[in-house]
């Protein structure tokens, strides 16, 4: 079919009109999320220096010790409360999302609410 783009052309063009205004400082760095089908992942990067400051995932040690902690928005809940601790220990109390051209919805939206209620700022 002519113009028919998948589902991930279409994620990838949302990020890159997203990750224009999107940018990450030391004062203020960028949270940027990747979902799978199984998995999420969440990293706290400084775009100034190109730098990865905080990171945590469902395949995180601290994540995978406590077993399985229910359906993946769970988890998800969990890899952002881990990620704001971690945030926290790094003294980024205020960081800019990126929710990687996925909806702020589900998993991304549970991940957002972990950050928010360990008392990092979106």
């Amino acid at each position: 079919m002519v113009g028919h783009e998948g589902k991930q052309e279409r994620r990838l063009r949302r990020h890159r009109r997203i990750r224009k205004r999107v940018a990450g400082s030391a004062i203020c760095p960028r949270l940027c999320v990747f979902r799978s089908t199984r998995h999420i992942y969440a990293q706290i990067v400084d775009d100034e220096q190109g730098k990865t400051l905080a990171a945590a995932s469902t395949l995180s040690r601290e994540i995978r010790e406590k077993g399985k902690v229910g359906d993946k928005t769970a988890a998800a809940r969990l890899v952002g409360e881990l990620l704001a601790s971690k945030a926290l220990a790094a003294q980024i109390s205020r960081v800019v999302f990126d929710r990687g051209g996925f909806k702020f919805h589900g998993r991304v939206k549970a991940l957002a609410a972990g950050l928010g209620e360990k008392g990092v700022k979106l």
